[in-house]
């Protein structure tokens, strides 16, 4: 038991502050107008009970998979599968979101159009496949770097942000209503998934009971201050308003700023920042395709490994989703903000099947902790529109097909 109250914090900041940020304040800002503050605000809030609900699941079942084995032990077997694959598709589509977001810094800094962003992300995402082919994978040091530099560039936004700040900009102040709020926390799950990754090094954590409450309690105050700090200076400044500039609102900012322009260092920081984000997912998410062939429910090729010991088929598999993201970027026009409804109504989904598993598993004040994160997430529901029609389709379609390769291997004969 080594993680302390400082390593907690770092690692916690880490799973959730990521190259998201870059891009959704402007989105959040034109679906909600200057409330979305408020979405911000009640995406941030969510957080404190689910981070408690996840960690105490992991710290009652310490060789848990994740949300997904947590399922399984409510539910029985095909809950966890289905999860599993929720959460298997939504971070497979985050690889066209975040080298995406790399390429639309790029382009900006390069003063073309953004049309030439998805050519920038199929590099980012090439480099990050071919790493974890390679089996290069960035330490939990670098990790922790990276939310440093995402942390300095909100920071930085901010500070120019504010001589830049116009009470205008706040009225109206919900001009979609409730409806935009609404929308705006939905994408915004997408920002903020992440507070379940931290459940699964509980057990590591030294005197876990208290050390883990207030790891938690310091990290949805630091996201929370950079997050709101962030989209505040957005709707403040303007910064918002149309795809193109809902795209690169931070780096508009800074190109504002008083007396110099620094959005070339911007555009290579979101590079650097974009890949290190699609690396780790492409190797986390990889693993959970690889879990999923070895467990039936995703076809066996997914287990295949090379010489280096990774999971290559899952790997390539994850790049082949995101890659195909990017083609209908190319193709299509698609950017995030078409593309984000489909993981974060996925998240959305895992998120309510995990607290519903906590109700049903807890008893006491972590069954009222759970109880109070559904209803939280229960509110968004609504929001979500048709896009519910994609984790529900998945559950359709995965489930039978599961069955059926079941009854197919007990009736293949023993050799």
């Amino acid at each position: 038991m080594t993680i302390g109250i400082g390593q907690g914090v770092a690692l916690y900041v880490c799973a959730i502050l990521g190259a998201g940020v870059l891009v959704f304040p402007g989105q959040a800002a034109s679906l909600a107008g200057p409330a979305s503050l408020v979405a911000w605000g009640f995406s941030a809030l969510i957080g404190l009970p689910l981070a408690f609900t996840f960690a105490a699941l992991a710290s009652r079942f310490p060789d848990a998979g994740g949300v997904a084995t947590f399922a399984s032990r409510a539910f029985g077997p095909a809950a966890g599968g289905v999860t599993g694959w929720w959460y298997f598709i939504a971070g497979s589509v985050g690889q066209t979101i975040v080298p995406l977001t790399a390429g639309y810094y790029v382009t900006a800094a390069l003063d073309v159009d953004q049309r030439w962003a998805p050519a920038v992300a199929a590099g980012v995402l090439a480099v990050a496949v071919a790493a974890n082919l390679a089996g290069l994978r960035f330490g939990a040091r670098v990790q922790i770097g990276l939310a440093i530099g995402v942390a300095v560039i909100l920071i930085a936004v901010i500070l120019v942000a504010l001589p830049q700040i116009r009470a205008a900009a706040f009225t109206p102040f919900a001009p979609h209503g409730v409806a935009g709020i609404g929308r705006a926390v939905v994408v915004l799950f997408f920002a903020f998934a992440g507070w379940e990754a931290i459940a699964h090094l509980s057990a590591e954590f030294r005197d876990v009971r208290r050390t883990l409450p207030i790891a938690t309690l310091l990290t949805v105050l630091i996201v929370t201050v950079l997050y709101l700090g962030v989209a505040f200076a957005v709707v403040g400044t303007g910064a918002y308003g149309d795809r193109t500039l809902d795209r690169v609102s931070l780096g508009v900012i800074i190109e504002r700023g008083p007396g110099f322009s620094a959005v070339g260092a911007v555009a290579v920081a979101a590079v650097v920042i974009c890949l290190g984000t699609t690396n780790a997912f492409v190797a986390s998410v990889s693993r959970l395709g690889f879990a999923l062939g070895r467990d039936g429910w995703a076809p066996d090729v997914l287990t295949r490994r090379n010489r280096h010991d990774t999971p290559s088929a899952a790997v390539l598999a994850v790049g082949a989703i995101g890659g195909a993201g990017l083609v209908g970027a190319a193709l299509f026009g698609w950017g995030t903000d078409d593309i984000v409804f489909i993981p974060s109504v996925l998240v959305l989904a895992t998120y309510l099947l995990g607290t519903t598993a906590a109700v049903r598993l807890f008893t006491g004040v972590h069954r009222a902790v759970a109880a109070v994160a559904l209803t939280l997430l229960l509110l968004t529901v609504p929001f979500a529109g048709r896009h519910l029609l994609i984790p529900a389709v998945i559950a359709l379609t995965v489930a039978p097909i599961h069955r059926l390769h079941h009854r197919t291997i007990s009736r293949t004969p023993s050799p």
